[in-house]
Protein backbone atom coordinates (compact mmCIF):
# COMPACT_ATOMS: atom_id res chain seq x y z
CA UNK A 1 0.00 0.00 0.00
CA UNK A 2 3.19 2.93 1.34
CA UNK A 3 4.82 1.96 -2.08
CA UNK A 4 1.60 2.69 -4.45
CA UNK A 5 0.76 6.06 -2.42
CA UNK A 6 4.33 7.35 -2.10
CA UNK A 7 4.45 9.18 -5.54
CA UNK A 8 1.30 10.73 -5.10
CA UNK A 9 2.23 11.76 -1.43
CA UNK A 10 5.35 13.66 -2.69
CA UNK A 11 3.09 15.19 -5.08
CA UNK A 12 0.48 16.32 -2.74
CA UNK A 13 3.28 17.22 -0.18
CA UNK A 14 5.14 19.38 -2.94
CA UNK A 15 1.79 20.88 -3.93
CA UNK A 16 1.01 21.84 -0.17
CA UNK A 17 4.45 22.92 0.35
CA UNK A 18 4.28 25.30 -2.60
CA UNK A 19 1.30 27.17 -1.41
CA UNK A 20 1.99 26.89 2.31
CA UNK A 21 5.84 27.94 2.16
CA UNK A 22 4.84 32.08 1.14
CA UNK A 23 2.02 32.07 3.83
CA UNK A 24 4.22 33.30 6.83
CA UNK A 25 6.14 36.33 4.60
CA UNK A 26 3.31 36.81 2.06
CA UNK A 27 1.28 39.57 4.06
CA UNK A 28 4.57 41.94 4.99
CA UNK A 29 5.55 41.52 1.33
CA UNK A 30 1.91 42.62 -0.51
CA UNK A 31 1.55 45.21 2.32
CA UNK A 32 4.81 47.14 1.49
CA UNK A 33 3.43 47.23 -2.36
CA UNK A 34 1.60 50.43 -3.57
CA UNK A 35 -1.61 50.82 -3.20
CA UNK A 36 -1.97 48.07 -0.83
CA UNK A 37 -3.86 47.88 2.58
CA UNK A 38 -4.98 45.52 4.74
CA UNK A 39 -8.46 44.55 2.97
CA UNK A 40 -6.30 43.85 -1.00
CA UNK A 41 -3.51 41.94 1.46
CA UNK A 42 -6.49 40.04 2.27
CA UNK A 43 -7.30 39.14 -1.00
CA UNK A 44 -3.76 38.17 -1.99
CA UNK A 45 -3.75 35.91 1.09
CA UNK A 46 -7.01 34.26 0.36
CA UNK A 47 -7.30 35.27 -3.79
CA UNK A 48 -6.04 31.84 -4.74
CA UNK A 49 -8.59 29.72 -2.83
CA UNK A 50 -11.50 31.66 -5.12
CA UNK A 51 -9.93 30.12 -8.54
CA UNK A 52 -9.49 26.96 -6.09
CA UNK A 53 -13.00 26.82 -5.30
CA UNK A 54 -14.13 27.23 -8.86
CA UNK A 55 -12.04 24.64 -10.56
CA UNK A 56 -12.21 21.94 -7.39
CA UNK A 57 -15.96 20.19 -8.48
CA UNK A 58 -15.03 20.85 -12.46
CA UNK A 59 -11.45 19.22 -12.14
CA UNK A 60 -13.12 16.40 -9.73
CA UNK A 61 -15.73 15.64 -12.91
CA UNK A 62 -13.19 15.85 -15.48
CA UNK A 63 -10.73 13.14 -13.69
CA UNK A 64 -13.95 11.12 -13.02
CA UNK A 65 -14.59 11.14 -17.12
CA UNK A 66 -11.14 11.34 -18.64
CA UNK A 67 -8.88 9.93 -15.96
CA UNK A 68 -6.70 11.28 -13.00
CA UNK A 69 -3.50 11.63 -14.23
CA UNK A 70 -3.99 13.59 -17.23
CA UNK A 71 -6.10 15.95 -15.06
CA UNK A 72 -3.10 16.25 -12.49
CA UNK A 73 -1.06 16.73 -15.28
CA UNK A 74 -3.01 19.92 -16.36
CA UNK A 75 -3.61 21.30 -13.04
CA UNK A 76 0.34 21.33 -12.00
CA UNK A 77 1.05 23.17 -15.11
CA UNK A 78 -1.27 25.50 -14.42
CA UNK A 79 0.20 26.37 -10.83
CA UNK A 80 3.81 26.52 -11.98
CA UNK A 81 2.40 29.25 -14.36
CA UNK A 82 0.74 31.17 -11.91
CA UNK A 83 3.45 30.94 -9.25
CA UNK A 84 5.94 31.91 -12.37
CA UNK A 85 3.53 35.26 -12.70
CA UNK A 86 3.57 35.61 -8.96
CA UNK A 87 7.32 35.74 -8.50
CA UNK A 88 7.72 38.25 -11.58
CA UNK A 89 5.02 40.40 -9.99
CA UNK A 90 6.13 44.01 -9.18
CA UNK A 91 2.76 45.44 -8.13
CA UNK A 92 -0.13 44.17 -6.22
CA UNK A 93 -2.45 43.31 -9.17
CA UNK A 94 0.21 41.17 -10.98
CA UNK A 95 0.80 39.31 -7.41
CA UNK A 96 -2.63 38.63 -7.28
CA UNK A 97 -3.19 37.31 -10.68
CA UNK A 98 -0.39 35.29 -10.10
CA UNK A 99 -2.04 33.96 -7.13
CA UNK A 100 -5.06 33.59 -9.02
CA UNK A 101 -3.22 31.01 -11.57
CA UNK A 102 -1.98 29.39 -8.64
CA UNK A 103 -5.39 28.59 -7.27
CA UNK A 104 -6.56 27.58 -10.83
CA UNK A 105 -4.54 24.46 -10.72
CA UNK A 106 -7.46 22.68 -8.69
CA UNK A 107 -5.98 19.43 -8.74
CA UNK A 108 -6.01 18.95 -4.43
CA UNK A 109 -9.61 16.38 -4.72
CA UNK A 110 -8.22 14.30 -7.77
CA UNK A 111 -4.88 13.39 -5.56
CA UNK A 112 -7.02 12.47 -2.52
CA UNK A 113 -9.45 10.36 -5.39
CA UNK A 114 -6.41 9.19 -6.65
CA UNK A 115 -5.17 7.86 -3.61
CA UNK A 116 -9.01 6.28 -2.41
CA UNK A 117 -8.44 4.47 -6.18
CA UNK A 118 -5.55 2.95 -5.54
CA UNK A 119 -5.59 1.27 -2.45
CA UNK A 120 -8.29 -1.28 -0.56
CA UNK A 121 -11.64 0.02 0.89
CA UNK A 122 -9.80 -0.77 4.48
CA UNK A 123 -6.56 0.40 3.88
CA UNK A 124 -7.95 4.06 3.04
CA UNK A 125 -7.66 5.47 6.46
CA UNK A 126 -4.40 4.27 6.88
CA UNK A 127 -3.55 6.06 3.40
CA UNK A 128 -5.62 8.97 3.73
CA UNK A 129 -3.86 9.50 7.37
CA UNK A 130 -0.61 8.75 5.42
CA UNK A 131 -1.31 11.70 3.14
CA UNK A 132 -2.72 13.95 5.59
CA UNK A 133 0.28 13.62 7.86
CA UNK A 134 2.82 14.27 4.77
CA UNK A 135 0.51 17.76 4.31
CA UNK A 136 1.13 18.26 8.24
CA UNK A 137 4.78 17.71 7.50
CA UNK A 138 5.14 19.98 4.72
CA UNK A 139 2.98 22.81 6.66
CA UNK A 140 5.31 22.12 9.11
CA UNK A 141 8.78 22.48 7.48
CA UNK A 142 7.20 25.58 5.55
CA UNK A 143 6.59 27.51 8.50
CA UNK A 144 10.27 27.59 8.94
CA UNK A 145 11.85 27.44 5.48
CA UNK A 146 9.47 30.28 4.32
CA UNK A 147 10.76 32.94 6.64
CA UNK A 148 13.97 31.96 6.01
CA UNK A 149 14.59 31.82 2.66
CA UNK A 150 12.68 34.75 2.05
CA UNK A 151 15.01 36.80 4.57
CA UNK A 152 18.15 35.33 3.38
CA UNK A 153 18.22 33.87 -0.69
CA UNK A 154 16.20 36.99 -2.31
CA UNK A 155 12.78 37.58 -0.65
CA UNK A 156 9.06 36.39 -1.70
CA UNK A 157 10.29 36.18 -5.10
CA UNK A 158 12.75 33.73 -5.06
CA UNK A 159 9.85 31.30 -2.77
CA UNK A 160 8.24 31.72 -5.73
CA UNK A 161 10.04 30.74 -8.09
CA UNK A 162 11.05 27.42 -5.94
CA UNK A 163 7.47 26.81 -6.06
CA UNK A 164 7.44 26.66 -10.04
CA UNK A 165 10.58 24.44 -9.92
CA UNK A 166 8.88 22.38 -7.19
CA UNK A 167 5.34 21.89 -9.41
CA UNK A 168 7.20 20.83 -12.60
CA UNK A 169 9.08 18.14 -10.40
CA UNK A 170 5.53 16.65 -9.52
CA UNK A 171 4.89 16.11 -13.46
CA UNK A 172 7.87 14.15 -13.42
CA UNK A 173 7.40 12.43 -10.40
CA UNK A 174 3.58 11.65 -11.81
CA UNK A 175 4.45 10.33 -14.85
CA UNK A 176 7.23 8.13 -13.64
CA UNK A 177 6.32 6.80 -10.55
CA UNK A 178 2.26 7.00 -9.94
CA UNK A 179 0.79 3.57 -10.80
CA UNK A 180 -2.75 4.03 -13.02
CA UNK A 181 -5.88 3.13 -11.02
CA UNK A 182 -7.76 0.29 -11.25
CA UNK A 183 -10.86 0.27 -13.46
CA UNK A 184 -13.54 0.00 -11.32
CA UNK A 185 -17.40 -0.91 -12.77
CA UNK A 186 -19.60 1.51 -11.02
CA UNK A 187 -23.11 -0.17 -10.06
CA UNK A 188 -25.11 2.68 -8.64
CA UNK A 189 -28.94 3.10 -9.59
CA UNK A 190 -29.20 6.22 -12.06
CA UNK A 191 -31.15 8.27 -9.33
CA UNK A 192 -28.52 7.98 -7.02
CA UNK A 193 -26.45 10.26 -8.89
CA UNK A 194 -28.20 13.63 -7.72
CA UNK A 195 -28.48 12.51 -3.90
CA UNK A 196 -24.89 13.96 -3.64
CA UNK A 197 -25.97 17.18 -1.52
CA UNK A 198 -28.59 15.10 0.52
CA UNK A 199 -25.61 13.50 2.92
CA UNK A 200 -25.78 15.44 5.96
CA UNK A 201 -22.49 14.14 7.13
CA UNK A 202 -21.04 15.41 4.05
CA UNK A 203 -22.61 18.46 4.57
CA UNK A 204 -20.94 19.28 8.49
CA UNK A 205 -17.82 17.83 6.53
CA UNK A 206 -17.75 21.12 4.10
CA UNK A 207 -18.54 23.12 6.45
CA UNK A 208 -15.92 21.68 9.08
CA UNK A 209 -13.04 22.14 6.31
CA UNK A 210 -14.55 25.80 5.10
CA UNK A 211 -14.32 26.89 9.27
CA UNK A 212 -10.48 25.36 9.79
CA UNK A 213 -9.35 26.60 6.88
CA UNK A 214 -10.75 30.24 6.98
CA UNK A 215 -9.69 30.29 11.12
CA UNK A 216 -6.01 29.01 9.36
CA UNK A 217 -5.62 31.66 6.17
CA UNK A 218 -6.58 34.65 9.05
CA UNK A 219 -4.08 33.46 11.93
CA UNK A 220 -1.48 33.24 8.73
CA UNK A 221 -2.91 36.99 8.18
CA UNK A 222 -2.48 38.52 11.12
CA UNK A 223 0.88 36.49 12.73
CA UNK A 224 3.57 38.29 10.66
CA UNK A 225 1.30 42.07 10.60
CA UNK A 226 1.12 41.81 14.56
CA UNK A 227 4.66 40.61 15.18
CA UNK A 228 6.40 43.30 12.85
CA UNK A 229 4.01 46.52 13.24
CA UNK A 230 2.64 46.31 16.98
CA UNK A 231 5.93 44.10 18.46
CA UNK A 232 8.39 45.22 16.24
CA UNK A 233 10.08 42.38 14.98
CA UNK A 234 11.97 41.70 11.96
CA UNK A 235 10.71 39.36 9.45
CA UNK A 236 14.37 36.74 9.72
CA UNK A 237 12.34 36.59 13.23
CA UNK A 238 8.97 35.02 12.51
CA UNK A 239 10.57 31.58 13.23
CA UNK A 240 10.46 31.80 16.55
CA UNK A 241 6.55 31.48 16.34
CA UNK A 242 6.64 29.20 13.59
CA UNK A 243 9.28 26.72 14.71
CA UNK A 244 7.53 26.24 17.84
CA UNK A 245 4.56 25.51 16.01
CA UNK A 246 5.93 23.43 13.87
CA UNK A 247 7.04 21.26 16.52
CA UNK A 248 4.01 21.31 18.90
CA UNK A 249 2.10 20.19 15.60
CA UNK A 250 3.77 17.49 14.92
CA UNK A 251 3.63 15.97 18.53
CA UNK A 252 -0.56 16.63 17.93
CA UNK A 253 -0.50 15.65 14.96
CA UNK A 254 0.89 11.68 14.86
CA UNK A 255 -1.41 10.94 18.45
CA UNK A 256 -4.76 12.34 17.23
CA UNK A 257 -4.57 10.44 13.82
CA UNK A 258 -3.95 7.12 15.84
CA UNK A 259 -6.83 7.68 17.90
CA UNK A 260 -9.19 9.30 15.45
CA UNK A 261 -8.36 5.88 12.42
CA UNK A 262 -7.38 3.08 14.83
CA UNK A 263 -10.08 3.92 17.91
CA UNK A 264 -12.42 5.42 15.35
CA UNK A 265 -12.45 8.50 17.65
CA UNK A 266 -12.92 11.14 14.44
CA UNK A 267 -15.57 13.35 16.37
CA UNK A 268 -13.67 12.94 19.46
CA UNK A 269 -10.54 15.10 17.54
CA UNK A 270 -12.49 17.23 15.72
CA UNK A 271 -14.32 18.31 19.04
CA UNK A 272 -11.32 18.93 20.64
CA UNK A 273 -9.61 20.68 17.61
CA UNK A 274 -11.98 22.81 17.92
CA UNK A 275 -11.58 23.53 21.60
CA UNK A 276 -7.83 24.78 21.06
CA UNK A 277 -8.83 26.81 18.39
CA UNK A 278 -11.58 28.46 20.29
CA UNK A 279 -9.05 29.17 23.51
CA UNK A 280 -6.31 30.01 20.81
CA UNK A 281 -8.58 33.01 19.52
CA UNK A 282 -9.24 33.91 23.08
CA UNK A 283 -5.48 34.41 23.86
CA UNK A 284 -5.45 35.89 21.01
CA UNK A 285 -8.31 38.66 21.25
CA UNK A 286 -7.21 39.18 25.02
CA UNK A 287 -2.61 39.24 24.30
CA UNK A 288 -1.48 42.51 24.88
CA UNK A 289 2.33 40.98 24.78
CA UNK A 290 3.85 39.05 22.47
CA UNK A 291 4.75 36.17 24.84
CA UNK A 292 0.69 35.90 25.26
CA UNK A 293 0.21 36.38 21.85
CA UNK A 294 2.71 33.76 20.39
CA UNK A 295 1.28 31.39 23.41
CA UNK A 296 -2.37 31.79 21.12
CA UNK A 297 -0.94 31.20 17.93
CA UNK A 298 0.96 27.68 19.17
CA UNK A 299 -2.49 26.75 21.02
CA UNK A 300 -3.91 27.35 17.44
CA UNK A 301 -1.73 24.63 15.62
CA UNK A 302 -2.23 22.36 17.88
CA UNK A 303 -5.89 23.07 17.47
CA UNK A 304 -5.43 22.93 13.72
CA UNK A 305 -2.79 20.10 13.35
CA UNK A 306 -5.31 18.00 15.30
CA UNK A 307 -8.16 18.36 12.62
CA UNK A 308 -6.00 18.86 9.41
CA UNK A 309 -4.93 15.16 9.22
CA UNK A 310 -7.78 13.18 9.26
CA UNK A 311 -10.14 15.74 7.00
CA UNK A 312 -9.66 13.99 3.44
CA UNK A 313 -10.17 10.93 5.35
CA UNK A 314 -13.33 11.54 6.86
CA UNK A 315 -14.73 13.12 3.78
CA UNK A 316 -14.06 10.32 1.74
CA UNK A 317 -15.62 7.87 3.74
CA UNK A 318 -18.88 9.16 3.60
CA UNK A 319 -18.70 9.26 -0.34
CA UNK A 320 -19.47 6.06 -2.83
CA UNK A 321 -16.84 5.01 -5.32
CA UNK A 322 -19.00 6.92 -7.97
CA UNK A 323 -18.73 10.42 -6.08
CA UNK A 324 -15.89 10.11 -4.80
CA UNK A 325 -14.10 12.85 -7.22
CA UNK A 326 -17.12 14.98 -7.01
CA UNK A 327 -17.22 14.57 -2.89
CA UNK A 328 -14.04 15.36 -2.17
CA UNK A 329 -13.93 18.24 -4.92
CA UNK A 330 -16.89 19.87 -3.15
CA UNK A 331 -15.13 19.13 0.07
CA UNK A 332 -12.16 21.04 -0.90
CA UNK A 333 -14.40 23.80 -2.36
CA UNK A 334 -15.52 24.58 0.44
CA UNK A 335 -11.99 24.44 2.06
CA UNK A 336 -10.45 27.04 -0.22
CA UNK A 337 -13.77 29.26 0.07
CA UNK A 338 -13.12 29.31 3.81
CA UNK A 339 -9.18 29.91 2.95
CA UNK A 340 -10.91 33.11 0.56
CA UNK A 341 -13.20 34.12 3.62
CA UNK A 342 -10.44 34.15 6.25
CA UNK A 343 -8.11 36.50 4.14
CA UNK A 344 -10.79 38.61 2.18
CA UNK A 345 -13.20 39.03 4.93
CA UNK A 346 -10.69 38.92 7.78
CA UNK A 347 -8.48 42.01 5.70
CA UNK A 348 -11.94 43.81 5.31
CA UNK A 349 -12.71 43.42 9.45
CA UNK A 350 -8.95 43.89 10.53
CA UNK A 351 -9.42 47.54 8.98
CA UNK A 352 -12.45 48.68 10.39
CA UNK A 353 -12.80 47.12 13.96
CA UNK A 354 -10.57 45.60 16.53
CA UNK A 355 -8.49 41.97 16.93
CA UNK A 356 -10.19 41.66 20.05
CA UNK A 357 -13.41 41.44 18.29
CA UNK A 358 -12.94 39.66 16.00
CA UNK A 359 -11.67 36.78 17.94
CA UNK A 360 -14.82 36.81 19.62
CA UNK A 361 -16.71 36.38 16.94
CA UNK A 362 -14.74 33.35 15.89
CA UNK A 363 -15.33 31.82 19.43
CA UNK A 364 -19.27 32.19 18.72
CA UNK A 365 -18.54 30.52 15.50
CA UNK A 366 -16.50 27.66 16.96
CA UNK A 367 -19.18 27.24 19.37
CA UNK A 368 -21.83 26.59 17.13
CA UNK A 369 -19.26 24.24 14.91
CA UNK A 370 -18.89 22.58 17.81
CA UNK A 371 -22.64 21.63 18.58
CA UNK A 372 -22.98 21.13 15.04
CA UNK A 373 -19.97 18.62 15.33
CA UNK A 374 -22.32 16.20 18.11
CA UNK A 375 -24.65 15.22 15.51
CA UNK A 376 -22.08 13.83 12.72
CA UNK A 377 -21.99 9.83 12.48
CA UNK A 378 -19.34 7.64 13.34
CA UNK A 379 -18.00 6.00 9.96
CA UNK A 380 -15.96 2.91 11.59
CA UNK A 381 -19.17 0.85 11.74
CA UNK A 382 -18.80 0.26 8.43
CA UNK A 383 -17.35 -2.58 7.13
CA UNK A 384 -15.96 -4.18 3.63
CA UNK A 385 -16.68 -7.57 2.12
CA UNK A 386 -14.44 -8.47 -0.68
CA UNK A 387 -15.89 -11.59 -2.65
CA UNK A 388 -14.21 -12.89 -5.52
CA UNK A 389 -16.06 -12.77 -8.78
CA UNK A 390 -16.02 -15.63 -9.78
CA UNK A 391 -17.22 -16.79 -6.69
CA UNK A 392 -20.70 -15.06 -7.06
CA UNK A 393 -23.73 -15.56 -9.44
CA UNK A 394 -24.30 -12.12 -11.49
CA UNK A 395 -27.67 -12.28 -11.64
CA UNK A 396 -27.88 -11.91 -7.89
CA UNK A 397 -25.66 -8.83 -7.87
CA UNK A 398 -29.04 -6.60 -8.24
CA UNK A 399 -30.02 -8.05 -4.89
CA UNK A 400 -27.69 -5.99 -2.99
CA UNK A 401 -29.78 -3.28 -3.17
CA UNK A 402 -32.85 -5.04 -1.02
CA UNK A 403 -30.13 -5.46 1.71
CA UNK A 404 -30.88 -3.71 4.71
CA UNK A 405 -27.35 -2.52 5.59
CA UNK A 406 -25.76 -2.33 2.53
CA UNK A 407 -24.28 0.70 1.53
CA UNK A 408 -22.69 0.57 -2.18
CA UNK A 409 -21.13 -2.25 -3.48
CA UNK A 410 -19.19 -1.98 -7.15
CA UNK A 411 -16.73 -4.09 -8.98
CA UNK A 412 -13.20 -3.69 -9.11
CA UNK A 413 -12.91 -5.10 -12.95
CA UNK A 414 -8.90 -5.44 -12.16
CA UNK A 415 -8.75 -7.66 -9.28
CA UNK A 416 -11.79 -9.42 -10.12
CA UNK A 417 -13.58 -8.06 -6.87
CA UNK A 418 -17.07 -7.65 -6.02
CA UNK A 419 -16.89 -4.96 -3.20
CA UNK A 420 -19.70 -4.48 -0.54
CA UNK A 421 -19.76 -1.97 2.10
CA UNK A 422 -22.26 -2.89 4.75
CA UNK A 423 -23.49 -1.22 8.33
CA UNK A 424 -21.87 -3.95 10.81
CA UNK A 425 -24.47 -3.64 13.16
CA UNK A 426 -27.56 -4.57 10.44
CA UNK A 427 -25.95 -6.77 8.14
CA UNK A 428 -22.83 -9.78 8.55
CA UNK A 429 -20.11 -10.59 5.76
CA UNK A 430 -21.87 -14.10 5.74
CA UNK A 431 -25.36 -12.82 4.96
CA UNK A 432 -23.98 -10.86 2.25
CA UNK A 433 -21.83 -13.81 0.45
CA UNK A 434 -25.14 -15.80 1.45
CA UNK A 435 -27.35 -13.51 -0.91
CA UNK A 436 -24.97 -13.38 -4.39
CA UNK A 437 -22.66 -16.59 -4.04
CA UNK A 438 -22.91 -19.97 -5.42
CA UNK A 439 -23.59 -20.58 -1.56
CA UNK A 440 -23.39 -23.93 0.09
CA UNK A 441 -24.75 -24.39 3.55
Amino acid sequence: MFKKILPLNIIISLRMFGLFIVLPVLSVYALDMPNSNHTMVGIIIGGYAITQMLFQVPFGMVSDKIGRKKTIIVGLIIFAIGSLVAGLADNIYTLLIGRLLQGAGAIGSVITATISDVVREEERGKAMAIMGGSIGMAFALSMVAGPFIASYFGGVPTLFFLVTFLALLSIFVLIKYVPNPPIIKHTYLEDDKFKLFENKNLTKMNITNLLVKGFMTFAFMIIPIVLTKTYGWQESELYKIYLPSMIVGILAMGPATMIAEKKGKYKLILLLGVLFLSVAYLIIGLSHTYMMFATGIIIFFIGFNLQEPILQSLASKYAKVHQRGRVLGIFNSFGYFGTFIGGFIGGVLLDIVSLNSIAYGIIVLCIAWAIMLFTLDNPAKTKIAYIHIDDTDSTKHQDLYELKGCKEWYINDTEKLVIVKYDEDEISEEEIRKAITHYKS
